[in-house]
């Protein structure tokens, strides 16, 4: 067994110490239960909605909480509710999946920069500082006007701009743990530099990583929504950015069109926020010896 394994917690402690600091922060559990909210409101859009949520489905711009369109419609007779149910399947399908994306290549870059150092560090992060010195919402709001809008080309930039911090963060991390003696004892029986580097050193970064991505999250639901309402989303895909988007001309006389989807957004970016918190309070060892 090697010194890394030898050393591992024990998971079902580490699990139980886990939820008990994660449940003390209460903002992070209220975080939870409004993601809860989104996912399952999401998941049951077509049950709830079936059909084109682009469907004209009454007369134009009918108010809020009367009749059947419980969010009202809006200037085309669409329902908003309808919009908002198939538009949370959008946004947390591009920020999960750009997340992930960004994460895993920022990862190895920042892996492999602070695990080997020299030339090979030094050409990594001038790279990174190239794509970082560029301001990210216009660099995606190119790169989508390029490649054309769609959910892909959307995740793409969302992605290719939202990688840079994660491979700093990694970089750091394996720095601080390429020269401990479980990695020195490793590199010492000949293991292989990719086994060290996903195996012995990547899983002791997990934490400040499932942190980081999970506050990514919500940076790239506010991209996501932003494109869309410029116009530069999937214009076959609906999407929470494009309703407020759609309903911007009316919006002294239609303000729900509007407002509805805009505290979706608020709401979702605050809880993934709030839990974002409640994991680095539950993760952080430092926080951790802190409490005791």
């Amino acid at each position: 067994m090697s010194d890394a394994t030898a050393g591992a917690p024990s998971t079902s402690g580490q699990r139980g110490g886990f939820w008990s600091r994660f449940a003390k922060n209460r903002g992070a559990v209220a975080g939870l239960v409004i993601l809860a909210v989104v996912v399952v409101f999401a998941a049951l859009a077509p049950i709830l909605y079936p059909g084109d949520p682009f469907a004209l489905a009454g007369r134009p711009m009918t108010p809020p909480f009367q009749g059947e369109y419980f969010f009202g419609t809006d200037t085309l007779g669409r329902d908003i509710a309808a919009g908002m149910a198939h538009g949370a399947r959008t946004s947390l399908l591009i920020g999960i999946i750009a997340t992930l994306v960004a994460v895993a290549f920022g990862t190895l870059v920042g892996g492999i920069a602070g695990y080997y150092g020299g030339w090979v560090d030094d050409m990594l992060m001038r790279v990174t500082e190239v794509f970082q010195t560029i301001p990210s919402f216009i660099f995606a709001i190119l790169l989508v006007a390029v490649i054309t809008p769609s959910i892909e080309s959307v995740i793409i930039a969302i992605s290719v701009v939202s990688w840079p911090p994660l491979a700093r963060l990694v970089r750091g991390e394996f720095i601080s743990l390429r020269n401990r003696e479980f990695v020195q004892a490793n590199v010492l029986m000949g293991m292989p530099d990719w086994r060290i580097l996903f195996v012995q050193i990547l899983p002791n970064c997990l934490s400040p990583i499932i942190v980081a991505g999970s506050l990514l999250v919500a940076t790239a639901i506010l991209i996501e929504s932003a494109l869309a309402f410029l116009g530069l989303g999937d214009p076959n895909v609906m999407s929470w950015g494009w309703q407020v988007g759609a309903g911007r001309p009316v919006l002294r006389r239609a303000w729900w069109i509007c407002t509805f989807p805009g505290v979706a957004i608020l709401l979702t970016v605050l809880a993934i926020n709030l839990v974002g918190e409640g994991l680095n309070d539950a993760l952080n060892p430092r926080l951790r010896e802190r409490g005791k």
